[in-house]
Protein backbone atom coordinates (compact mmCIF):
# COMPACT_ATOMS: atom_id res chain seq x y z
CA UNK A 1 0.00 0.00 0.00
CA UNK A 2 1.42 3.45 -0.95
CA UNK A 3 0.51 6.41 0.65
CA UNK A 4 -0.54 8.95 -1.68
CA UNK A 5 -1.13 13.00 -2.22
CA UNK A 6 -2.92 14.41 -4.78
CA UNK A 7 -2.94 18.01 -5.49
CA UNK A 8 -6.32 19.97 -7.41
CA UNK A 9 -7.86 16.33 -7.28
CA UNK A 10 -11.33 17.03 -6.93
CA UNK A 11 -12.21 17.09 -10.30
CA UNK A 12 -10.80 16.09 -13.60
CA UNK A 13 -7.51 14.79 -14.32
CA UNK A 14 -6.58 14.58 -10.77
CA UNK A 15 -10.22 13.05 -9.36
CA UNK A 16 -9.02 10.47 -12.33
CA UNK A 17 -5.35 9.83 -10.66
CA UNK A 18 -6.85 9.78 -7.52
CA UNK A 19 -9.85 6.79 -8.32
CA UNK A 20 -6.74 5.01 -9.70
CA UNK A 21 -4.53 5.06 -6.72
CA UNK A 22 -7.57 4.12 -4.90
CA UNK A 23 -8.24 1.00 -7.08
CA UNK A 24 -4.79 0.05 -6.35
CA UNK A 25 -5.59 -0.33 -2.61
CA UNK A 26 -4.14 2.76 -1.87
CA UNK A 27 -4.37 5.46 1.20
CA UNK A 28 -4.96 8.50 -1.09
CA UNK A 29 -5.20 12.23 0.75
CA UNK A 30 -6.66 14.85 -2.34
CA UNK A 31 -6.70 18.95 -1.79
CA UNK A 32 -7.94 21.07 -4.00
CA UNK A 33 -9.35 24.82 -3.94
CA UNK A 34 -12.82 24.15 -4.74
CA UNK A 35 -15.08 23.60 -1.42
CA UNK A 36 -18.15 22.25 -3.24
CA UNK A 37 -16.45 20.04 -5.92
CA UNK A 38 -14.46 18.45 -2.72
CA UNK A 39 -17.26 17.93 -0.64
CA UNK A 40 -19.11 16.16 -3.70
CA UNK A 41 -15.88 13.92 -4.65
CA UNK A 42 -15.32 12.89 -0.83
CA UNK A 43 -19.31 11.91 -0.42
CA UNK A 44 -18.80 9.60 -3.33
CA UNK A 45 -15.24 8.02 -2.92
CA UNK A 46 -15.30 7.42 1.34
CA UNK A 47 -11.99 5.75 0.98
CA UNK A 48 -10.67 9.03 0.35
CA UNK A 49 -9.77 12.14 2.67
CA UNK A 50 -8.82 15.80 1.49
CA UNK A 51 -8.85 19.62 2.23
CA UNK A 52 -9.97 22.57 0.60
CA UNK A 53 -6.53 24.12 -0.01
CA UNK A 54 -4.85 26.97 -2.55
CA UNK A 55 -1.45 25.48 -3.28
CA UNK A 56 -0.45 28.88 -4.50
CA UNK A 57 -0.69 30.13 -0.25
CA UNK A 58 2.72 28.25 1.52
CA UNK A 59 1.17 28.23 5.15
CA UNK A 60 -2.34 26.41 3.63
CA UNK A 61 -0.02 23.88 1.92
CA UNK A 62 1.78 23.22 5.28
CA UNK A 63 -1.58 23.11 6.75
CA UNK A 64 -2.67 20.05 4.24
CA UNK A 65 0.77 18.66 4.97
CA UNK A 66 -0.52 18.19 8.50
CA UNK A 67 -3.76 17.00 7.90
CA UNK A 68 -2.96 14.89 5.02
CA UNK A 69 0.16 13.06 7.49
CA UNK A 70 -3.00 12.43 9.84
CA UNK A 71 -4.49 9.65 8.04
CA UNK A 72 -1.28 8.40 5.76
CA UNK A 73 1.04 8.19 8.65
CA UNK A 74 3.53 9.38 5.38
CA UNK A 75 4.29 9.88 2.04
CA UNK A 76 5.59 7.48 -0.76
CA UNK A 77 4.00 9.39 -3.67
CA UNK A 78 3.50 13.12 -4.26
CA UNK A 79 1.66 14.15 -7.37
CA UNK A 80 0.94 18.07 -8.76
CA UNK A 81 -1.30 18.21 -10.68
CA UNK A 82 -2.29 21.67 -9.98
CA UNK A 83 -2.32 24.27 -12.43
CA UNK A 84 -4.35 27.90 -13.84
CA UNK A 85 -4.90 28.69 -16.81
CA UNK A 86 -3.34 32.48 -16.67
CA UNK A 87 -4.27 35.55 -18.65
CA UNK A 88 -4.39 35.49 -22.25
CA UNK A 89 -2.79 38.31 -24.34
CA UNK A 90 0.00 39.75 -25.63
CA UNK A 91 3.24 39.89 -23.08
CA UNK A 92 3.17 43.87 -22.98
CA UNK A 93 -0.70 43.71 -21.87
CA UNK A 94 0.05 40.90 -19.26
CA UNK A 95 -1.20 42.39 -15.51
CA UNK A 96 1.47 42.40 -12.93
CA UNK A 97 -0.40 40.64 -10.75
CA UNK A 98 -2.00 38.09 -12.77
CA UNK A 99 1.40 36.84 -13.87
CA UNK A 100 2.55 36.92 -10.94
CA UNK A 101 -0.84 34.49 -9.40
CA UNK A 102 0.16 31.77 -11.93
CA UNK A 103 3.90 31.64 -11.63
CA UNK A 104 2.75 31.37 -7.86
CA UNK A 105 0.37 28.46 -8.55
CA UNK A 106 1.92 26.89 -11.55
CA UNK A 107 5.12 26.59 -10.49
CA UNK A 108 5.83 28.08 -6.89
CA UNK A 109 3.19 25.64 -5.90
CA UNK A 110 4.87 23.04 -6.70
CA UNK A 111 7.93 23.73 -4.90
CA UNK A 112 5.94 24.14 -1.65
CA UNK A 113 4.03 21.02 -1.71
CA UNK A 114 7.87 19.40 -2.32
CA UNK A 115 9.38 21.27 0.48
CA UNK A 116 7.00 19.69 2.51
CA UNK A 117 7.53 15.94 1.01
CA UNK A 118 11.06 15.72 0.71
CA UNK A 119 12.23 15.55 4.59
CA UNK A 120 9.79 12.99 5.11
CA UNK A 121 11.11 10.78 1.66
CA UNK A 122 14.95 11.75 2.60
CA UNK A 123 13.51 9.54 6.35
CA UNK A 124 12.37 6.77 4.44
CA UNK A 125 15.00 6.96 1.75
CA UNK A 126 12.48 6.28 -1.18
CA UNK A 127 9.48 8.44 -2.71
CA UNK A 128 7.84 9.16 -5.88
CA UNK A 129 7.37 12.77 -6.79
CA UNK A 130 5.17 13.12 -10.03
CA UNK A 131 4.84 17.01 -11.49
CA UNK A 132 2.25 17.75 -14.21
CA UNK A 133 3.10 19.93 -17.23
CA UNK A 134 2.17 20.34 -20.92
CA UNK A 135 3.00 19.35 -23.93
CA UNK A 136 2.92 23.26 -24.56
CA UNK A 137 6.06 23.51 -22.68
CA UNK A 138 7.41 22.04 -26.13
CA UNK A 139 5.96 23.78 -28.58
CA UNK A 140 5.02 27.04 -27.23
CA UNK A 141 2.02 28.92 -27.08
CA UNK A 142 1.14 32.94 -27.77
CA UNK A 143 -0.88 34.68 -25.98
CA UNK A 144 -0.31 32.08 -23.10
CA UNK A 145 3.45 33.04 -22.07
CA UNK A 146 3.31 32.94 -18.17
CA UNK A 147 1.51 29.78 -18.63
CA UNK A 148 3.93 28.35 -20.84
CA UNK A 149 6.54 29.85 -18.94
CA UNK A 150 5.30 28.36 -15.69
CA UNK A 151 4.96 25.07 -16.73
CA UNK A 152 8.44 25.05 -18.22
CA UNK A 153 9.50 25.73 -14.71
CA UNK A 154 8.35 23.15 -13.81
CA UNK A 155 10.25 20.91 -16.29
CA UNK A 156 13.60 22.57 -14.83
CA UNK A 157 12.48 21.82 -11.27
CA UNK A 158 11.82 18.39 -11.99
CA UNK A 159 15.26 17.79 -14.01
CA UNK A 160 16.98 19.60 -10.96
CA UNK A 161 15.69 16.85 -8.15
CA UNK A 162 15.71 14.15 -9.76
CA UNK A 163 19.50 14.79 -9.52
CA UNK A 164 19.54 16.02 -5.67
CA UNK A 165 17.26 13.49 -4.40
CA UNK A 166 18.48 10.48 -6.03
CA UNK A 167 21.14 9.74 -3.83
CA UNK A 168 18.20 9.16 -1.08
CA UNK A 169 16.38 6.70 -3.88
CA UNK A 170 13.68 9.86 -4.64
CA UNK A 171 12.54 9.53 -8.09
CA UNK A 172 11.19 13.09 -9.78
CA UNK A 173 9.58 12.68 -13.02
CA UNK A 174 7.36 14.89 -15.03
CA UNK A 175 4.10 14.29 -17.31
CA UNK A 176 3.25 15.92 -19.82
CA UNK A 177 -0.72 15.34 -21.03
CA UNK A 178 -1.62 17.10 -24.48
CA UNK A 179 -5.07 17.70 -25.72
CA UNK A 180 -7.66 16.48 -22.83
CA UNK A 181 -10.42 15.03 -23.32
CA UNK A 182 -12.51 16.34 -20.65
CA UNK A 183 -14.49 19.52 -19.92
CA UNK A 184 -11.57 21.89 -19.06
CA UNK A 185 -9.92 21.09 -22.29
CA UNK A 186 -13.12 21.02 -24.23
CA UNK A 187 -13.81 24.14 -22.78
CA UNK A 188 -10.33 25.74 -23.57
CA UNK A 189 -11.07 24.82 -26.95
CA UNK A 190 -14.36 26.42 -27.25
CA UNK A 191 -13.29 29.74 -25.78
CA UNK A 192 -10.42 29.75 -28.63
CA UNK A 193 -12.85 29.09 -30.99
CA UNK A 194 -15.02 32.11 -29.70
CA UNK A 195 -12.26 34.63 -29.99
CA UNK A 196 -11.39 33.09 -33.88
CA UNK A 197 -14.79 33.30 -34.63
CA UNK A 198 -15.18 29.52 -36.08
CA UNK A 199 -16.84 26.90 -35.33
CA UNK A 200 -16.10 24.01 -32.54
CA UNK A 201 -15.96 21.42 -35.01
CA UNK A 202 -13.46 23.98 -37.13
CA UNK A 203 -11.45 24.37 -34.01
CA UNK A 204 -11.01 20.82 -33.31
CA UNK A 205 -10.26 19.98 -36.88
CA UNK A 206 -6.99 22.99 -36.76
CA UNK A 207 -5.98 21.69 -33.26
CA UNK A 208 -5.47 18.27 -34.14
CA UNK A 209 -3.71 18.81 -37.59
CA UNK A 210 -0.95 18.78 -35.22
CA UNK A 211 -1.39 16.12 -33.14
CA UNK A 212 0.34 12.92 -35.09
CA UNK A 213 -1.89 10.61 -34.45
CA UNK A 214 -4.64 13.23 -34.48
CA UNK A 215 -6.59 12.09 -30.79
CA UNK A 216 -7.55 13.70 -27.77
CA UNK A 217 -6.75 12.42 -24.43
CA UNK A 218 -8.89 10.50 -22.10
CA UNK A 219 -7.97 11.45 -18.28
CA UNK A 220 -7.01 7.55 -17.82
CA UNK A 221 -4.60 7.63 -19.79
CA UNK A 222 -2.45 10.12 -17.29
CA UNK A 223 -3.46 8.24 -14.69
CA UNK A 224 -1.86 4.93 -15.88
CA UNK A 225 1.48 7.02 -16.25
CA UNK A 226 0.95 8.39 -13.10
CA UNK A 227 0.70 4.82 -11.86
CA UNK A 228 2.83 3.30 -13.77
CA UNK A 229 5.91 5.85 -12.77
CA UNK A 230 4.79 5.50 -9.25
CA UNK A 231 5.45 1.77 -9.19
CA UNK A 232 8.43 -0.46 -8.30
CA UNK A 233 8.21 -1.28 -12.57
CA UNK A 234 9.80 2.40 -12.38
CA UNK A 235 11.72 2.14 -9.68
CA UNK A 236 14.94 3.08 -11.82
CA UNK A 237 13.48 6.33 -13.79
CA UNK A 238 13.52 9.32 -13.12
CA UNK A 239 14.05 12.88 -14.34
CA UNK A 240 12.73 12.11 -17.51
CA UNK A 241 9.49 14.01 -19.10
CA UNK A 242 6.79 11.25 -20.52
CA UNK A 243 4.32 12.98 -22.81
CA UNK A 244 0.81 11.02 -23.14
CA UNK A 245 0.01 13.12 -26.08
CA UNK A 246 -0.14 11.61 -29.17
CA UNK A 247 2.42 13.38 -30.39
CA UNK A 248 1.97 16.59 -29.75
CA UNK A 249 4.34 18.75 -32.97
CA UNK A 250 2.92 22.23 -32.66
CA UNK A 251 0.36 24.67 -31.35
CA UNK A 252 -1.15 27.80 -32.39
Amino acid sequence: MKRVIITAAASGIGRAIAERFLAGGDRVFICDVDGAAMAATLAALPDLRGSVTDVGEPRQVEAMFAQALQWTGGVDVLINNHGIAGPRGFVEDLDYEDWDRCIRVNLSGMFYTIKQAVPLMKRQRSGCILNLSTTSARTGLPKRTVYVAGKVGVLGLTKNLARELGPWNIRCNTILPGFMDNARGRGVLAKVAKDKGISLEAMEQEALRYVSMRTWIRMSEIADACAFLASDQAKHITGQELAVCGNAEWEE
